[in-house]
């Protein structure tokens, strides 16, 4: 059997990290979960893993990169480009959201304010990505 692959969380604010991590776990996933503090080691985890991961959460405000240029990296890639990437940001900006599904991303979810709403918001996201959608294979 395969080992599965990992989820990697995006997500420079504490709280909000340990909150959808939380999620992730109540939702009984057996995904490793990794976790990016920004925008550059975001970058590096993609870039550098074996095997990729099954989905990015990529929040936008980001130090160092921010989530719209993590994006279009991952999308410039022959080997990411078809990486799932779903945007999970406190942002409902209209051109952070047209911004975002130009660059390729796959889902634009706003974090909800209450914290039942987002864990079950994070929970849902998790089982349809890990479970229910049929992803591409990875590339080597």
């Amino acid at each position: 059997m395969t080992a599965l692959r990992p989820i990697l969380l995006v997500e420079d604010n504490p709280d909000d990290e340990r909150l959808t991590l939380r999620a992730l776990r109540r939702s009984n996933l057996t995904n490793a979960i990794l976790v990016a503090r920004n925008g550059e080691e975001a970058l590096r985890q993609v870039f550098g893993s074996t095997p990729l991961p099954c989905l990015v959460l990529l929040d936008l405000k980001l130090p160092k990169v921010n989530g719209l240029e993590v994006l279009q990296q991952i999308r410039a890639s022959a080997r990411t480009r078809l990486l799932p990437v779903v945007i999970l940001t406190s942002s409902s900006e209209d051109r952070d959201i047209i911004e975002s599904y130009s660059l390729g991303a796959n889902s634009y979810v706003r974090k909800p304010v209450n914290i039942d709403e987002f864990t079950e918001a994070v929970r849902q996201l998790g089982l349809y990505w890990a479970l229910i959608s049929e992803l591409p294979p990875t590339l080597p």
